[in-house]
């Protein structure tokens, strides 16, 4: 079989290089596109993202990608959303006042209350069966963020604690996303990214 093919969305937000750089350690062929047909010739979806909320959903409405993301999600192609984009695929933010987002999973985006900013490394801890998060128990990721996903309901398939659970990570069918960034988190990070994007890939 040949290796599954990562299309990074490029929407002028988040960091290319280092989520590419792991990307390819971890097996995959990495694509870097800001169009559909670019696009549509991979496998499997990344949404990157860094910065805030309204400027990133702005981005992604001027480049016409939001469009083409609700469409993916809804044709049933494989989707992950890492830190801001995993914010982005919930319903609405509250970051800088209210802003729409992608509306493609359930939830929405608060400031945290268990602390002005979570950043540094927390250990996940696994909510459900999601087999692709089980061998991640346990493990520490690196979180860099002040903003947090609230009432996704059934899609939390991980959280991490400050002094409530805050959510880690989501996932309904074939999108995923994670709030901390894999692509800073060493060995757990790789790993998991292999795993949850092969999964992600041959999911029905």
């Amino acid at each position: 079989m040949s290796r599954i093919t990562v299309g990074l969305v490029d929407y002028g937000v988040g960091n290319h290089a280092s989520v590419s750089h792991v990307l390819h350690d971890a097996g995959f062929r990495v694509r870097v596109a800001a169009d559909a047909q670019g696009l549509d010739a991979c496998d499997v979806l990344l949404l990157p993202g860094v910065g805030a909320f309204p400027a990133a959903m702005a981005q992604l409405r001027d480049t016409g990608l939001d469009a083409y993301l609700r469409d993916a999600a809804q044709a049933g192609r494989p989707l992950l959303g890492i830190c801001l984009g995993m914010q982005l695929l919930a319903q609405e933010s509250f970051e800088q006042g209210h802003t729409r987002g992608l509306g493609i999973l359930p939830g929405r985006v608060v400031s945290l209350d268990e602390a002005p900013w979570h950043i540094g490394w927390n250990t996940l801890e696994c909510v459900g069966d999601d087999p692709a998060f089980h061998s991640s128990q346990g493990e520490s990721f690196y979180f860099n963020h002040s903003f947090k996903m609230v009432d996704a309901g059934a899609c939390v398939t991980a959280q991490a604690r400050l002094q409530q659970p805050v959510t880690a990570a989501v996932r309904l069918g074939r999108v995923a996303g994670l709030q901390f960034h894999p692509e800073k988190s060493q060995r757990a990070g790789r790993r998991l990214l292999h795993t949850l994007i092969t999964e992600l890939a041959h999911a029905q």
